[in-house]
C-alpha cells in the first residue's frame, strides 16, 4: 500500500489528535492504539443533548423596525445594542458517547510497533511484539453491518488475554444483557457553550420524564480458544488465539419528527444490529465492509508526482520535514478529505458537524454544531465534484428540516414569509439567532442568510447531476421559501435600490476611528447570497416552466439590488460602505462568497468586481486558521493562481502539536492530518480536498475548464474521476504542466463545451467528433448519455 493513501505512526496516540478515525456516517470511533491500554473513543451522530424547544423570539419582530432606523442614522453602537434583543437561545452540544477501554494482559514493553489508517479499505490496525509474539489488532467501522468491530489475533495459540469494557463521561448504567455488556444513559437536557463560563453548565433532567435522548452501548464478542466472561464488569477473553469484539450504538432520536420517541427503543436497536452481525464470519464482514467503503473511494483518483518521504515515516514528521514539497503527501490530504466524508455523512445519517462524527468532550469547541455562516456548507464542498453526490444527502435532507423550522421563526421573528437559518443549528434544527436571549454578539449571531447560502447546495446537487424530478419535488419548493425570505427581508434605501438591514459581515466588524461595530446595511456577502439566490430560482422556474411571475418579481429585484462596491484600495468592499476592517488579515472572506463557491462574480460576468475580489484577498493575506486556508485554496483556483493555491496548501501543511497554544491566525494540521482551527474543525479538510479538485477542474461558468489553475509543482500527474456540473465524468492527465488527454463521460445528452489552454480533439470510439469553436476559444460537441469522448492535445 502506498504511504500516500497511508496516515501511519510507530507509537501509540497520546493525544486524540494523534488518534486515527474510522466511522460508518452514523458510528465514529478514534483509535488510540494503546499497548497494554487501548483507549477507542466511541461517538454516535445523534447524541446530542437537549430537545425541541421555542427558541423563536417575537421580541425580534418589535425591534427590528427600531434596528433599522438607527442603521440608517449611522448609530451604530446603538444599533448593536438593540440587536441583542433579537437573540434565541444557543443550540444544544453534540456529545462523545464514551470510550472503549481495552486491558491486555502482556504488559506494555514490545517492540516492532506499527499503528496505521489505510484511507483505500477504511481499516485501521496496530500491531506490535511482545516477546517472541506478533500481536495485531484491526479496527473499522462497517456501513453494513452498522457496528464498530475490533479484530485481536496473536501469531500463537493461546496466548491471546485482555478485558474491554465501556464507559461514558454522561451519566449511564452498565449490565448484562443476552450474554452482551451494555451502557445506557439519557442525555443531559442542556449543555452550555464551551466559552460560557457558567455555573451550572451540564442540566441533567429525570430520566424518566426528561425529553432528553436516551443512548444504549451494546458490546458483543466471540473467540476462537481459550474461555469467554461476560458479565456486568465488560467482557474477559482468555487464552485465545483471535478474538473479535462487536460494539453498536443508538439513541432514541427519531428522524421522522425531528425528536425522542418512545417507539424507538435504542436497546432494541442495538440487539437487533448485534443479532444480525453475530451471524456472519468475521472474514465476510471485513469483506462486505471493503467492498462498500471501496465502491465510494475508488471513484477517484489522483497523482501528483508521488511521495518524495520514505516509505515508513511517520506521518507527523512527513508533515513536519517535508510539507507540500511532497507531492505524495498533497494526494493523502486530497484523500483523506474525501475518506472523512465517506466516514461522517452517508444516506440516512445526520449531516457532518464541526468535527464530523468524532467528539471525545461533553462541551465540545463550538458546541461541535452546525455553523451555517460558513462552516456545514464548507463540510460538503467536495461532495459533487469529487463523485460523492449521495453522502450530499444528509445536509439536503437536513436543510428541509431547517426550511419547516424557519417558516416559524421568519414569521414570529421578523413577519415575513418564506423560511429563514441563523448562523447556528443543531440536531433538532433550530433556526432562530443564537445568543442566549441578549448575551452573543449580532456580529456572529444576527446573521438570517442560512437559507439563502444552503439553498446554493440544492442547486448544485441538481445541476451536477440534471435530476429534474429531484429539483422539482425537492430543491425548487425550499429554495423558492428561501427567496421568498429574501423578498420581504429587502428593504428600499434612500437612493431606491433594494438592501439589507440589519446586516452583518460575519464574525468581522467593521471600525470607525476606534470603535468596532457589527451591524450596518448591505454586506456583500448578504447581496451577493441573495442575487445567487434568485438566479438559482430563476433558472429553476424555467427548467420546470413553472412560476413565471415569480421569477419576473425576483429579477426585476435583483436588477435593484445595491450594487456591489469597489473600495478606494481597489478591493471589493465587505460592507456597503467603505469602511476599516476591524482585522485586515481576518479569517473570514465572506464578502468573496461570490467567487467561490459562488459563481455570481466571475472573470466573464463582472471582470472589474472579479479584480476587485482578488485585490481584497490579496490584502486578506495567506494566514488564517485551517478551514481559512482552505477557503482561499479554492478562491486562488478560481482566479487562475495555481501557484498561490499550493502556497496556501503548504501554509495548511503545517505541523500543529496538540499541546501548543492556540492562535488565531495560525492554522495547519494535527499529526493525524485533522483540520486545526486550532482547535480540530473538520471543514479544512473537506476545503482543502475541494480546492485541490478546482484547481484541476473548474465547471461554474456553464463550460468544463480542463487544468484551469494547475500549479508548477504538479509538473506530470493525472486525476481520475471528478465532476463537472451537467452530468460529466472527467479524466485528466499532463506532462510538463500542459494537459495530455481527457475523458469526458456523459451521464446526459446535452451540448458539451469545453474550454482548455491548448488546441485539442475530440474522438468518440473510433471517429473524429464533429465540433464548433466559439468566439472564446472553446469548443462545443454533442454528448451523448453513456457515450465517453477522449480529448487530446494537439501541437501542446
Amino acid at each position: 500500500m502506498s504511504n500516500d493513501h497511508v496516515i501511519q505512526f510507530h507509537t501509540p496516540a497520546v493525544y486524540w489528535t494523534e488518534a486515527l478515525p474510522v466511522g460508518n456516517g452514523r458510528l465514529g470511533a478514534m483509535i488510540f492504539g494503546g499497548v497494554e491500554r487501548e483507549r477507542i473513543a466511541l461517538n454516535e451522530d445523534t447524541l446530542w443533548s437537549g430537545y425541541p424547544t421555542n427558541w423563536n423570539n417575537p421580541g425580534a419582530r418589535e425591534a427590528l423596525p427600531k434596528v433599522r432606523q438607527l442603521i440608517a442614522e449611522q448609530r451604530y453602537k446603538e444599533a448593536d445594542q438593540l440587536c441583542k434583543t433579537m437573540m434565541g437561545p444557543y443550540t444544544q452540544s453534540y456529545l462523545p458517547l464514551g470510550d472503549l477501554h481495552i486491558v491486555m494482559e502482556h504488559g506494555q514493553s514490545r517492540r516492532g510497533y506499527e499503528r496505521k489508517l489505510e484511507l483505500s479499505t477504511g481499516i485501521a490496525t496496530v500491531a506490535y511484539d511482545v516477546g517472541g509474539v506478533r500481536y495485531t489488532r484491526e479496527i473499522f467501522a462497517s456501513h453494513p453491518d452498522q457496528a464498530i468491530v475490533v479484530r485481536f489475533t496473536a501469531s500463537q495459540e493461546g496466548v491471546l488475554s485482555f478485558r474491554a469494557k465501556l464507559d461514558s463521561p454522561l451519566r449511564f448504567s452498565s449490565k448484562l444483557e443476552s450474554d452482551h455488556y451494555t451502557i445506557s444513559g439519557t442525555a443531559p437536557e442542556h449543555v452550555a457553550p464551551n466559552y460560557c463560563h457558567v455555573d451550572n453548565p451540564i442540566r441533567y433532567g429525570n430520566p424518566e420524564t426528561s425529553k432528553s435522548l436516551k443512548f444504549h452501548g451494546r458490546l458483543a464478542a466471540v473467540h476462537e480458544g481459550g474461555s469467554m466472561k461476560v458479565d456486568a464488569d465488560g467482557v474477559q477473553i482468555v487464552g485465545a488465539t483471535s478474538a473479535t469484539l462487536y460494539f453498536c450504538a443508538a439513541t432514541s432520536f427519531d428522524s421522522s419528527v425531528g425528536a425522542s420517541s418512545s417507539n424507538r427503543v435504542p436497546a432494541h436497536v442495538t440487539a437487533e444490529a448485534i443479532q444480525t452481525i453475530l451471524k456472519k464470519k468475521y472474514e465476510e464482514i471485513r469483506k462486505q465492509h471493503i467492498e462498500d467503503h471501496r465502491s465510494l473511494y475508488d471513484r477517484v483518483e489522483l497523482r501528483l508526482g508521488g511521495s518524495r518521504a520514505p516509505q515508513d515515516l511517520p506521518t507527523d514528521r512527513r508533515i513536519a520535514e517535508y510539507g507540500s514539497s511532497d507531492p505524495g503527501l498533497v494526494e493523502l490530504l486530497f484523500h483523506y478529505g474525501r475518506y472523512l466524508m465517506i466516514a461522517s455523512s452517508r444516506p440516512g445519517s445526520q449531516p457532518a458537524n464541526l468535527q464530523g462524527i468524532w467528539n471525545e468532550e461533553t462541551r465540545a469547541p463550538w458546541s461541535s454544531n452546525y455553523t451555517l455562516n460558513i462552516n456545514a456548507e464548507m463540510n460538503y464542498w467536495p461532495a459533487e465534484t469529487c463523485n460523492m453526490a449521495e453522502l450530499h444527502e444528509p445536509l439536503l435532507d437536513f436543510i428541509g428540516r431547517l426550511a419547516v423550522n424557519g417558516k416559524k421563526t421568519a414569521e414570529v421573528n421578523y413577519g415575513a414569509s418564506g423560511w429563514v437559518a441563523h448562523h447556528n443549528s443543531d440536531l433538532w434544527a433550530q433556526t432562530a439567532p443564537v445568543g442566549d436571549f441578549g448575551h452573543g454578539d449580532p456580529v456572529w449571531a444576527l446573521w438570517p442568510l442560512g437559507g439563502a447560502w444552503l439553498s446554493q447546495h440544492l442547486w448544485e446537487h441538481y445541476a451536477f447531476s440534471g435530476n429534474e424530478a429531484f429539483l422539482r419535488d425537492t430543491a425548487y419548493p425550499i429554495m423558492k421559501e428561501a427567496a421568498r425570505f429574501c423578498l420581504d427581508w429587502l428593504i428600499p434605501n434612500q437612493d431606491g435600490y433594494w438592501i439589507t438591514s440589519p446586516s452583518t459581515s460575519p464574525e468581522h466588524k467593521f471600525k470607525i476611528g476606534d470603535q468596532h461595530y457589527a451591524v450596518s446595511s448591505a454586506t456583500t456577502m448578504d447581496l451577493a447570497l441573495i442575487g445567487e439566490l434568485f438566479d438559482i430560482c430563476i433558472q429553476s422556474a424555467q427548467t420546470l416552466q413553472t412560476d413565471e411571475s415569480f421569477a419576473e418579481t425576483l429579477l426585476e429585484t435583483k436588477e435593484r439590488l445595491l450594487p456591489l462596491q469597489i473600495g478606494k484600495s481597489g478591493r471589493l468592499q465587505e460592507w456597503s460602505e467603505d469602511f476599516e476592517d476591524e482585522d485586515v488579515h481576518h479569517r473570514h472572506v465572506s464578502h468573496l462568497v461570490g467567487v467561490y463557491p459562488g459563481r455570481l462574480i466571475t472573470e466573464r460576468s463582472a471582470p472589474e468586481l472579479f479584480q476587485a475580489a482578488k485585490t481584497s484577498l490579496e490584502i486578506r493575506g495567506d494566514g488564517g486558521t485551517g478551514w481559512s486556508l482552505g477557503w482561499k485554496i479554492g478562491l486562488w483556483a478560481r482566479f487562475k493562481d495555481g501557484n498561490r493555491a499550493e502556497r496556501l496548501i503548504s501554509n495548511l501543511l503545517t505541523l500543529v502539536k496538540a499541546d501548543e497554544p492556540l492562535n488565531a491566525h495560525k492554522g495547519g494540521v494535527y499529526a493525524n492530518l485533522f483540520d486545526a482551527h486550532p482547535p480540530f474543525q473538520i471543514d479544512g479538510n473537506f476545503a482543502a480536498t475541494a480546492g485541490i479538485a478546482e484547481l484541476l477542474l473548474q465547471s461554474h461558468q456553464g463550460y468544463l475548464e480542463l487544468l484551469p489553475a494547475l500549479p508548477d509543482a504538479w509538473k506530470d500527474g493525472y486525476v481520475k474521476g471528478l465532476r463537472g456540473r451537467g452530468g460529466y465524468e472527467v479524466d485528466l492527465e499532463w506532462t510538463n504542466g500542459v494537459l495530455s488527454a481527457a475523458v469526458i463521460t456523459a451521464s446526459i445528452t446535452r451540448t458539451c463545451e469545453v474550454s482548455a489552454k491548448h488546441k485539442i480533439k475530440i474522438a468518440q470510439g473510433d471517429q473524429e467528433v464533429e465540433w464548433s469553436s466559439t468566439e472564446n476559444g472553446r469548443i462545443r460537441f454533442r454528448a451523448e448519455s453513456g457515450k465517453t469522448y477522449v480529448i487530446a492535445t494537439v501541437n501542446a
